[in-house]
């Protein structure tokens, strides 16, 4: 088995590597990375001919660092299956709305796609792939891909305690890709979750809090114990997110729709409702947003971050200027949460996507196993 990286390994976003053997290959991701468009490295370091070369793509979860490069694989030389879950593919739309070409994006909806269960096996090529869910977002599956001789994990973006969405234990096996987006960072989820109700209470004229209009949207709805307020299209993700019950940890789907339908509707950016305003995407970059923190970095609203800001992007800049604060919302896994998921499946070796070399440089002192020095644009031949 030989994998390799082509987007997302010593560097956050364009996620994307490549499992071959026998002439058979397989994609897994197509991301962008959201701090670099209109340069080479937005899209996954991929050829045409490499492309035309590709059995199939596997779309782990429709967030764009996963998922926006898709239609772009289309329009280069991809023609083969794409495997998503259900959910996955009804989502897509969202992962690549406002990131992509809008040609390529209209690609996938005339793409040929099978459909990839949440919890169970398929046969592509010479590679058996297992999926479970894995806890970052409704759809979103962990694949580990055995060729009878080794078998190597994808984590692809997981979250093992999320008190939202459910995570299925990964398999034993030989390698391990893990979600490394948080690197040495230990910080317990409930410790951030107090700050930031912490932070929204002390805010009582309201404030911003921009997210992902898929997964962690949800979280935050759980988080928060304050009334919220929904900009444009926050209401039919949140809603959409809940009625897919196989997905949501048991118990908090009922109080989850008891918030909701507490909510505020707001469509009003020249007036801050008196409650902490949910509004996609999270960066400022595009959707509604972006609207919304122009007319905070223009009047001195509050504005809290809470997962990954790209350089160059508007919420980097309220940063940068002191607009805003950030307090991180665990949608990844923690240091004790990867080094549990490493001991427990027994890799030799493992790999770490979704950060810079220097993040995974400082992990690297707590994994033992881990590859430091893999960067994207490397081949590693698996036994």
């Amino acid at each position: 088995m030989r994998l390799t990286l082509h987007g997302g390994f010593g560097e956050k976003g364009r996620t994307s590597l490549a499992v071959e053997r026998d002439g058979y290959r397989l994609l897994f991701d197509a991301g962008v990375k959201t701090s670099a468009r209109g340069r080479a490295d937005y899209v996954p370091a991929l050829t045409s001919a490499t492309l035309a070369a590709t059995s199939a793509i596997v779309i782990t979860h429709a967030h764009e660092d996963h998922a926006g490069a898709l239609g772009w694989c289309l329009a280069h030389g991809f023609a083969g299956t794409i495997h998503v879950t259900d959910e996955t593919r009804r989502d897509l739309a969202h992962g690549v709305e406002g990131y992509a070409d809008p040609a390529d994006a209209a690609r996938i909806a005339c793409a040929r796609f099978a459909s990839l269960p949440a919890r169970g096996r398929v046969r592509l090529g010479p590679f058996t792939i297992e999926t479970g869910r894995s806890g970052h977002i409704v759809g979103g599956v962990w694949c580990s891909i055995d060729d009878d001789a080794t078998r190597f994990v994808y984590c692809g973006d997981v979250v093992p305690a999320s008190p939202v969405f459910v995570m299925d234990p990964l398999p034993a096996c030989d390698t391990l890709a893990i979600d490394a987006s948080y690197g040495d960072d230990d910080i317990a989820p409930a410790a951030r979750a107090d700050a930031i109700r912490a932070w929204v209470r002390a805010q009582a004229g309201g404030s911003i809090l921009p997210t992902p209009l898929l997964g962690r949207s949800l979280e935050l709805l759980a988080v928060l114990d304050a009334p919220v307020a929904l900009a444009p299209g926050m209401r039919a993700a949140l809603a959409t997110q809940l009625a897919e019950r196989d997905w949501i940890a048991p118990g908090i789907a009922a109080r989850l729709a008891h918030r909701l339908d507490a909510a505020i509707d707001w469509t009003d950016a020249h007036a801050l409702p008196a409650a902490p305003l949910l509004c996609h995407d999270g960066m400022g970059m595009t959707g509604p947003s972006r609207t919304w923190l122009e007319s905070a970095r223009a009047k001195g609203w509050p504005v809290l971050l809470t997962g990954h800001v790209p350089e160059g992007s508007l919420a980097d800049d309220l940063l940068a200027a002191h607009g805003a604060t950030w307090i991180r919302l665990p949608t990844h896994p923690t240091l004790t949460e990867n080094q549990t998921l490493v001991a427990r499946s027994g890799a030799r070796r493992v790999l770490g996507h979704s950060c810079d070399a220097a993040t995974l440089a400082r992990l690297g002192n707590h994994l033992p196993a881990l590859a430091t020095t893999v960067a994207t644009g490397d081949t590693v031949l698996l036994p």
